[in-house]
């Protein structure tokens, strides 16, 4: 079965990267890192799922959107073929804590599958993998489902 990728973007401080290690770590899970210019470069093969920093902290005009994941989101095929985000945000950011992945759902209508603080917990990764494995199981069933029409 095939596991849904999770592109993700990570600053400096690698917060969001050892979360998204942890998911290929815990389940073997495709992760690509959209800092790296060839993978913002190409288009996602299928569905996939992003994993995306929110940087607004306190300036309501400050675009909370990582570049490199603007460029990504450039292209028209993934655009369509996200279908889902998981947020990651600093609680110290108050009304703005998860701003990049609740604007991003709102302007593409795709849900927001899970949010977690900083790099997260193990439970938070252990409840992130489980709600991808149901994402898989999902998509499994659906791609059975669209076989068996006549």
């Amino acid at each position: 079965m095939r596991k849904v990728p999770v592109y993700y973007y990570s600053s400096v401080s690698n917060l969001t990267g050892r979360f998204a290690e942890r998911l290929a770590l815990t389940n073997a899970r495709p992760v690509f890192n959209l800092a790296d210019r060839a993978v913002r470069g190409r288009e996602a093969e299928g569905p996939w799922v992003l994993l995306t920093p929110s940087y607004k902290a306190g300036n309501a005009n400050q675009v909370t959107l990582p570049t490199p994941v603007r460029a990504f989101l450039r292209s028209p095929m993934n655009r369509r073929r996200l279908i889902g985000i998981i947020g990651s945000g600093n609680r110290n950011f108050g009304i703005h804590y998860q701003a990049a992945a609740r604007e991003l759902a709102q302007v593409s209508g795709r849900p927001v599958l899970f949010e977690f603080e900083l790099s997260g917990t193990p439970e938070d990764v252990d409840r992130c993998v489980e709600i991808l494995k149901r994402l898989d199981d999902a998509i499994a069933a659906a791609a059975r489902d669209a076989d068996a029409l006549p």
